[in-house]
């Protein structure tokens, strides 16, 4: 749709504090449900579910042991450059479809999902144990699916839902928070068509409003209070089908890689 943007109103974020230490095969619905009403929340048709990365991975025992990884001559002389655990490097090699930039210590990569990141998202923060490390998703949108299915089986509620990650920007410093799984909104606002303020029509203009939402929930979502979850209300999204990949750019139009 040309020009879709709608009215918006105040928006309210609300991250929930009451999400216990996720394990493997945990049920992530029912868990946010619960700790929503524990903070008196319930959820409300049309709010906007976004959940860390990092829980839905270990749900989803996406969580590595490195004393069960062997690494290879191609890991082994890349850790040496880089200083870092050849178990660790073997991982984001299994994790990578293409290195897009290496320099010292840093690695970008394009996981097999398509994205762009650090170390293809291999992570040891905020995992137990020394030698552990976390993988993203399989597929985040797939989990995302899942996720507001169950909700809305168990609650009956009509919400979109958004997995996000911390990724680092080329063009900026620090990171920010995008949404690496989606489902029930449509990843951008789409403004051609429409005219400015001026009169001129743009022809350009989509706003990543996905991205936009996973990184305003990052404020209420501090990783060291343990806080994975927030709920964003009043904000008024396009319903539909919509994927976290359509917001990847392709490499035909990709001006850093």
């Amino acid at each position: 749709m040309v020009g879709d943007a709608l009215r918006q109103g105040p928006v309210m974020i609300v991250g929930l504090r009451h999400i216990p230490n996720i394990r493997a095969g945990d049920h992530l619905a029912r868990t946010i449900i619960s700790a929503a009403k524990k903070q008196h929340f319930s959820l409300r048709n049309g709010d906007v579910i976004v959940i860390a990365q990092k829980i839905v991975s270990k749900a989803e025992a996406r969580i590595l042991s490195l004393h069960n990884v062997k690494p290879s001559g191609t890991a082994k002389a890349l850790a040496r450059s880089m200083r870092k655990d050849p178990r660790h490097v073997e991982v984001i090699l299994r994790e990578t479809r293409r290195v897009v930039r290496r320099r010292g210590s840093h690695l970008i990569a394009q996981t097999r999902h398509g994205l762009v990141c650090a170390n293809a998202g291999v992570d040891k923060s905020n995992v137990e144990g020394e030698d552990v490390v976390s993988l993203l998703p399989r597929d985040p949108d797939r989990s995302a699916r899942r996720i507001r299915a169950q909700i809305k089986g168990i609650a009956g509620k009509e919400v979109a839902v958004i997995v996000s990650d911390t990724f680092g920007r080329p063009w900026r410093i620090g990171q920010a928070n995008v949404a690496i799984g989606l489902s029930g909104m449509r990843p951008w606002t789409d403004y051609r068509g429409t005219k400015d303020m001026f009169g001129y029509e743009l022809s350009v203009t989509m706003i990543a409003v996905a991205d936009e939402l996973a990184s305003a929930a990052e404020l209420v979502m501090n990783k060291s209070d343990g806080v994975p979850v927030a709920i964003v209300r009043g904000y008024r999204y396009r319903r539909g089908r919509g994927s976290a990949g359509q917001l990847v750019r392709p490499s035909r139009q990709d001006l850093f890689r």
